[in-house]
């Protein structure tokens, strides 16, 4: 990973020489903090009190994490009160003081407690080997991260994001004053802040659990200052690539901004969770789109003669090779199904179209992704779907997708995962991809440790 040069304009306004987590160069400065966690004694399991990150929780799945346990941290991430006398449905407002209430609730209950000092938190997930797929090691270190824009250049964002999920995140964590779930950001280091982690999975761990996707998640606290040191002198040098919480990045933007009155604010930074993927490599799958409103017979014909068309047997997973095969070859390439297992292969698009539609002003690559093709070139100008919540779903994976075209008579529209480099090398040149383009992982856990503002 390069380093940011001293011109990148990166100030230190998050902490003088006497704080644990300041760093004198550009870079990224990551702070120890007091965690909030659960007691162990005051909840059934550790596992049930934890969630998938809110943005992939589906309805069935959110009902299924309320009732595991009725201190699940769903209830924080994505509250839910009770309707009014009249039957009216809360307001966001109600919900955002309503998850507040419960976070208090819970902290004076000793539901969840802070740690007696502030701590690094190295995360560890090993997730089961499962048929041809090996197992997967995952360590980085949870922390408070000193938040910056894209102009500083220290953490680069790869998606654009919406303003409706934006404004819910910033609504939640304004009213609870806390950070509820980490970002998930890698970065490529020199060692140093690997060698702290490696270190401390040596020793006795905070906590264990697995979680009902068979993950087995471990947590250990660093507070040693001299292995904090050698994480800040790692880190200084390093930039970071936002992964996953493009949406609770801008979050964390605009309440600095809110804040940017307050000396020594704890606005200033937010909770992420660092990955050295020199390290521990992420795995980076596609992102789905199911279009509610338009049936893939239409969704087909309206293809005309700008894309060649050819069904290709199923079941899904057969299609999905066909669909890997035809990108080896390069070009846009597209799994088109109704979720009645039939499945149609879209792809060589007409290059006088791609020139009509892509915008021309950013790099070749950019202009050749899968998704900035399916947004410029089918979604807006072939199919003119609007991307809103009622036209477009963004599903995690392919089956889910497959699963609401049936469900909702709409067409499932399957993608190929982009490379990490390619992901890596645009957000270096400040070019941001469609939203929900990638979908690196494993994500963190949520409610394993959360950050409350109101600590410091």
């Amino acid at each position: 990973m390069s380093t940011p040069s001293a011109e990148s304009g990166v100030e230190s306004p998050h902490g003088g020489p006497g704080d644990p987590g300041h760093v004198a160069t550009a870079g990224l400065s990551l702070s120890p903090f007091r965690g909030l966690r659960y007691d162990p004694d005051r909840v059934g399991a550790l596992a049930a009190v934890t969630s998938p990150p809110y943005d992939v929780v589906d309805p069935g799945r959110r009902l299924d994490l309320e009732t595991a346990d009725p201190h699940n941290v769903v209830r924080l991430i994505l509250p839910r009160p009770e309707p009014d006398d009249a039957g009216d449905r809360p307001d966001r407002d109600t919900r955002y003081r309503h998850a507040a209430r419960l976070l208090r609730d819970w902290q004076r209950e000793g539901v969840l407690a802070a740690d007696p000092e502030p701590a690094l938190y190295v995360y560890e997930q090993r997730v089961p080997a499962a048929g041809d797929t090996p197992e997967l090691l995952q360590r980085g270190l949870i922390g408070a991260l000193a938040v910056s824009g894209s102009e500083a250049g220290v953490v680069l964002p790869h998606e654009d994001v919406m303003p409706r999920p934006v404004a819910d995140r910033v609504g939640l964590m304004r009213t609870t004053r806390a950070n509820l779930e980490p970002l998930l950001l890698t970065y490529r280091g020199n060692g140093g802040a690997a060698g702290v982690v490696e270190r401390a999975v040596q020793g006795e761990p905070l906590l264990t659990t697995t979680t009902t996707d068979g993950t087995h998640h471990r947590l250990w606290a660093v507070t040693d200052p001299a292995e904090i040191a050698e994480v800040s002198r790692d880190l200084s040098t390093c930039r970071a690539l936002i992964a996953d919480g493009h949406h609770r990045w801008e979050m964390y933007l605009r309440l600095q901004r809110e804040h940017r009155h307050l000396p020594r604010s704890p606005w200033d930074r937010g909770l992420v969770l660092l990955v050295d993927t020199a390290r521990y490599p992420l795995k980076v799958r596609a992102i789905h789109r199911v279009l509610y409103r338009l049936p893939v017979a239409e969704a087909l014909e309206q293809l005309g003669d700008h894309w060649q068309v050819k069904e290709v047997p199923g079941p899904l997973g057969t299609a999905l090779q066909a669909l890997g095969e035809q990108k080896r070859h390069g070009g846009s390439s597209f799994l088109l199904t109704g979720g009645d297992g039939v499945y149609w292969l879209v792809g060589e698009p007409d290059e006088e179209l791609l020139d009509a539609t892509v915008p021309q002003d950013r790099p070749e690559e950019w202009r050749h992704l899968d998704a900035t093709v399916l947004h410029a070139t089918l979604l807006d100008h072939t199919w003119r779907v609007p991307d809103g919540p009622d036209d477009i779903g963004y599903l995690h994976t392919a089956a889910a997708a497959e699963r609401e075209a049936a469900r909702t008579g709409g067409t499932a529209v399957l993608l190929h995962p982009v490379r990490e480099s390619v992901v890596r090398r645009l957000a270096e040149q400040g070019v941001t991809m469609p939203r929900k383009s990638t979908s690196f992982g494993p994500k963190p856990a949520t409610g394993l440790v959360l950050r409350s503002l109101e600590l410091g």
